[in-house]
């Protein structure tokens, strides 16, 4: 689910210094043939990388634990953001305007007709065993995931158009389309190793953590990992953009985010991404903090309101116990309009976001979208009435009851250890309290279950934008939905429409930057109208570090933008340890740069015991 990434995701923190990054990608497309530059991988930065390596150590405090260690399966922000950490993508974005850069190819040109795209892979990158990554690699991993529906779980949509990968060379991966798609340049696929994955025998179960260390060729390499516990990787010498300055990072699970912030404060970790961001009072707490900076800037995630439409399978087969109420779209919007956004920016995120209105945030204003003054959903709780009167659920003193006699109760998901979760739940309460209808809270550490089991109503929800917006808008098409009752799955919350997957695939067949922007503002608008969704807020990423471990670390965008859960691996790569830091952290320094960094350590407070196969929506930030 996702941003609820990233995650990994989705959300404009500053409203200004929000940069023209969306485009990027179709951008690059546009052109008969794409040959960047290679940013950030100059052989000077080359040399100074791989000079670094001091025993320095960057420990992490995240709120959220990991679903899977398999690129194939991994759907959370801190999973994902792993991922891109181990393995290289054909291509990677740019930190500084999201367009698209040189990963394991350097050079990506499609034919005339635009079916077929020939990708030269670089013979510079090669796996942690010593073997030489190769096209080879990358056609296999297409393949899998073509063939087989576990490998497609996490990042399938990317694939379903493909006729035919093959690599006619070890430099040469040439890929046949059956129609136009608008996202060759920013298929956002970790490429692993055919040698090794090849062997695996059960795509669905194989969560990547049991042999260690794991071959990867990405800029760090996963060495030891226990489900609750850590995750750690080390440095890899031999990336070829440079090696990590950081010998270690950690990346060091709390569920409690004030004993976070306190570890901060004594240097137990060199920073803290909050959960999914720090809250005002944390950021406000750590703004006088010796040695701390605050980092504020525009986030890409966003923060919603999912409505149950019905669960159901791939072949239409019903289940869940979703409220009947919600199949009516006037009962949807009703709950919409009794939502007060404005007091929702003040009040819980204390002005740190923006007033939610489309499904793409402002930080990307190619795909920006805001309704008409006659469509929006503004706050107007007698009309919410209305609507509720037509619908058939009408007042009997303060409670609203439809005609079957029943009262209309509601049961939205909560995530425990989301405090922005519990602080809306409370106004829900008593907003949709006035208008009659009753709200159970349900606050849980793992809302998997009942989420994938369609056993809810409504759910908060929230998923990390990438510069290219495919993947988001992907989830909520009929290709999503699970080939079983409550199997974990691609989709959202279950959304299934004709109308919508027509513009889906309109959007990504569209290569002309501004025509596909009007068809993905167009599918924003049928989301809203719909009611199966509400976003509610785009809130700013707020995080903090210790300036006396950190010298200096690269923000995505770079002027005023995030450092964990970006779109790439820049942060962890750039940064530089300040003079002094060593084990667990302890230095001095500034703000802005690059990371160099090495192990990944994920420790998260509870017990043993190896990964579950489902995958597990426990915070607002699931996917990249």
């Amino acid at each position: 689910m996702v941003v609820r990434v990233p995650p990994p995701s989705a959300q404009p923190r500053s409203r200004l210094r929000i940069l023209l990054a969306s485009g990027a990608a179709a951008l690059a497309l546009a052109a008969a043939s794409v040959v960047p530059g290679v940013p950030l991988g100059s052989a000077p930065q080359q040399a100074q990388a791989a000079d670094a390596g001091s025993g320095k150590t960057l420990t992490v405090a995240v709120a959220q634990s990991i679903d899977s260690l398999s690129p194939f399966l991994a759907q959370k922000l801190l999973s994902t953001s792993i991922s891109r950490l181990m393995y290289d993508f054909l291509t990677n974005y740019d930190p500084k305007d999201n367009h698209a850069v040189p990963g394991l190819a350097t050079k990506w040109e499609p034919s005339a007709d635009k079916l077929t795209w020939t990708y030269t892979i670089r013979p510079d990158s090669k796996w942690s065993d010593g073997q030489q990554a190769t096209a080879e690699d990358a056609a296999w991993t297409f393949n899998k995931m073509m063939t087989d529906d576990a490998a497609a779980q996490a990042n399938g949509s990317f694939v379903s158009n493909f006729k035919k990968v093959t690599a006619p060379s070890p430099t040469q991966l040439v890929i046949e389309l059956k129609e136009p798609q608008a996202t060759m340049a920013a298929l956002d696929v970790p490429i692993v190793p055919k040698h090794v994955w090849e062997k695996v025998t059960d795509f669905s179960k194989f969560n990547n953590d049991k042999d260690f260390p794991v071959v990867g060729n990405g800029p760090f390499i996963l060495t030891d990992y226990k489900v609750d516990q850590y995750v750690k990787l080390k440095a890899n010498p031999d990336f070829w953009r440079g090696r990590p300055k950081f010998d270690e990072l950690v990346f060091k699970t709390y569920k409690d985010q004030d004993a976070a912030v306190a570890a901060l404060r004594t240097g137990e970790v060199s920073f803290v991404a909050g959960s999914p961001a720090l809250t005002p009072a944390q950021a406000d707490s750590l703004k006088s903090e010796k040695n701390v900076k605050v980092n504020e800037g525009p986030g890409r995630r966003f923060f919603a309101l999912a409505t149950n439409p019905g669960a159901q399978t791939k072949d239409g087969k019903k289940f869940g116990d979703g409220n009947k109420a919600l199949l009516d779209q006037k009962v949807r919007q009703a709950l919409f309009l009794s939502i007060d956004r404005k007091t929702i920016i003040d009040k819980v995120f204390r002005g740190h976001a923006v007033e939610g209105q489309g499904y793409i945030p402002p930080r990307f204003p190619a795909y920006y979208w805001q309704p008409s003054a006659d469509q929006a959903l503004a706050y107007d709780p007698a009309k919410a009435g209305q609507l509720l009167d037509q619908a058939g659920y009408t007042l009997k003193g303060d409670k609203r009851v439809g005609k079957d006699g029943k009262p209309l109760d509601l049961r939205i998901l909560c995530h425990a250890t989301d405090p922005n979760d519990k602080a809306i739940g409370k106004y829900l309460k008593e907003w949709w309290g006035k208008l009659g209808i009753g709200l159970k809270v349900d606050c849980l550490d793992d809302v998997s279950v009942p989420w994938y089991a369609g056993e809810y109503d409504l759910a908060f929800d929230g998923w990390s934008v990438n510069p290219d917006p495919d993947f988001v808008l992907g989830i909520h098409t009929c290709a999503a939905l699970p080939a079983k009752k409550a199997a974990s799955a691609a989709t959202d919350n279950f959304i299934c429409d004709k109308t919508y997957d027509g513009l889906y695939k309109k959007q990504l067949a569209e290569y002309d930057p501004a025509k596909r922007a009007d068809i993905v503002k167009e599918m924003q608008s049928w989301l809203y109208d719909s009611g199966y969704m509400s976003v509610l807020a785009y809130p700013n990423a707020v995080e903090a570090y210790r300036t006396d471990q950190i010298k200096s670390i690269t923000t995505m965008p770079e002027a005023a933008g995030n450092i964990y859960g970006q779109d790439g691996y820049w942060s962890w790569w750039s940064a530089v340890p300040a003079d002094g830091a060593g084990d667990g952290g302890s230095g001095s320094g500034s703000s802005t740069g690059v990371v160099i960094g090495v192990v990944v350590v994920v420790l998260v407070l509870a017990g043993g015991g190896f990964l579950f196969a489902r995958r597990r929506r426990t915070t607002a930030d699931d996917r990249e």
